[in-house]
């Protein structure tokens, strides 16, 4: 049976910690980097976008990153796609069939990308989870 080590255990818990906040400072960081007006607003409570999440976004719905055939992708600049799912964020928020999820929908007025059935799309969608968590964001509509 193995003992707990108390003082190795808690040297862990403050090194994660304290890696943690790097990490999330190094996000912000990284985001507030970007040429956006208010970069300020990534960080709202009721839709926090991650830059885990933005990658996401990235690897499956950018039309540079040659991944994930029959998605939506954006055509559209990165610091546009960022405006984009912040004014997203702005709008009503609906719930999500079959899930905790909230969901933005936005029609921007200009051609962002292309959705999954390969459409001009001037739509975008937002998912964000119950904690208000960007999970995903993508062209087109989500149709349930």
């Amino acid at each position: 049976m193995q003992t707990f080590n108390e003082t190795e255990w808690l040297r862990l818990l403050f090194l994660l910690n304290d890696t943690q906040q790097w990490l999330e400072e190094m996000q912000k960081t990284l985001l507030r980097s970007l040429p956006c007006k208010t970069p300020e607003k990534l960080f709202k409570k009721n839709c926090y976008l991650s830059v885990a999440a933005f990658a996401h976004i990235l690897e499956r719905h950018y039309h540079k990153i040659p991944r994930h055939p029959g998605t939506g992708k954006f055509t559209i600049s990165i610091p546009e796609i960022l405006q984009l799912i912040r004014q997203a964020a702005e709008q009503l928020p609906l719930p999500q069939n079959g899930t905790t999820n909230i969901l933005y929908q936005y029609n921007t007025g200009i051609e962002l990308g292309y959705d999954k059935s390969g459409q001009p799309s001037t739509c975008i969608t937002l998912i964000v989870d119950e904690k208000g968590n960007s999970k995903t964001a993508f062209p087109g509509l989500l149709h349930t």
